[in-house]
């Protein structure tokens, strides 16, 4: 994997509060999930990848090179942060083209590039005109994402860049973020909305207390999870007894049925045992079965998990 972003024993603590304690992790081009409940340390970390903050101890590289302090490499870095920002008398293709001055682009590059990436966050020309005051959250957000893309950058750090976008807004800027990963663009996506970063994102970290308590893949991370159950949804024709003779074969941590329902659904305690076992099992309870589903638990459900 080329490596974007790799931590090693990284802290920061604020007096003696813990932002982050000893975190080592490695993201890759492509999307990745930041997750994690109020106060794990998700805005520390992004402050510290965007050069905003300095680590106490320990070590953050971007490009094999230590952001703080280094126009340089941020130069590279695209950022989109949750908080509003935006100067409500300006009209976004001016601000835009003021960033881009300041940064060292001509002004008809500057005017030019503004403008293109107004256009492919989706904000209707009918709006450049009025001040950024006048705008709803969701425009706001269009234009903070314009300004982290006006650079090309070769990494994007987007801190709850959904808010406020309505479903077809959402949908246009997972587009753009599923386009520029495909193109190797590495993507770090902090959100609260766990569902669409299960649908955006190859791999996640997930933050507790300033800890990476969970990372990779999310199958990797279900996989990795102790006393995690994998389930199966039976629909047969005699749910209780297929139900009793697993559970008498001692193979299963748990069943759920629903009253005058033919679907079963099964908490396996352990892959490599029930497999071997489940065809014998089955053909001597006598069931008859018309559909066996395997249930992949989510986000929300694993994030729930490796926090409790």
């Amino acid at each position: 994997m080329n490596t974007v972003i790799e931590a090693t024993e990284l802290s920061r603590w604020y007096g003696i509060v813990m932002g982050l304690n000893n975190v080592s992790f490695r993201v890759g081009p492509g999307l990745t999930g930041l997750v994690g409940p109020n106060g794990a340390g998700k805005s520390t970390l992004i402050q510290i990848i965007t050069g905003q903050l300095q680590p106490s101890s320990g070590e953050l590289l971007v490009f094999g090179e230590t952001p703080w302090n280094n126009p340089r490499l941020l130069r590279r870095v695209g950022y989109c942060p949750e908080r509003e920002s935006l100067p409500v008398e300006l009209r976004p293709a001016d601000w835009l083209r003021g960033l881009a001055l300041i940064s060292g682009m001509s002004l008809p590059e500057a005017r030019r590039r503004g403008e293109a990436m107004l256009d492919r966050v989706g904000l209707a020309r009918e709006h450049w005109r009025k001040r950024m005051g006048q705008y709803s959250k969701g425009m706001r957000q269009r234009v903070k994402l314009a300004q982290a893309l006006m650079h090309d950058p070769d990494l994007l750090v987007l801190d709850e860049p959904m808010n406020g976008l309505d479903p077809m807004g959402r949908q246009e800027v997972a587009n753009i973020l599923k386009e520029l990963a495909r193109k190797g663009t590495g993507i770090l996506i902090s959100s609260h909305i766990l569902a669409e970063l299960e649908t955006l994102c190859g791999s996640n970290l997930i933050l507790n207390w300033g800890r990476i308590i969970a990372s990779g893949a999310q199958g990797d991370i279900r996989t990795a999870v102790k006393d995690w159950s994998e389930q199966l949804a039976i629909l047969c024709d005699q749910p209780e007894t297929l139900a009793r003779a697993l559970f008498n074969a001692g193979v299963l941590n748990g069943f759920d049925l629903k009253p005058n329902s033919e679907l079963l659904v099964i908490r396996i305690k352990d892959a490599e045992t029930f497999y071997p076992q489940w065809t014998r099992i089955l053909l001597a309870s006598g069931v008859t079965v018309y559909e066996v589903r395997g249930q992949s638990r989510s986000l929300q459900d694993i994030f729930e998990k490796v926090t409790a």
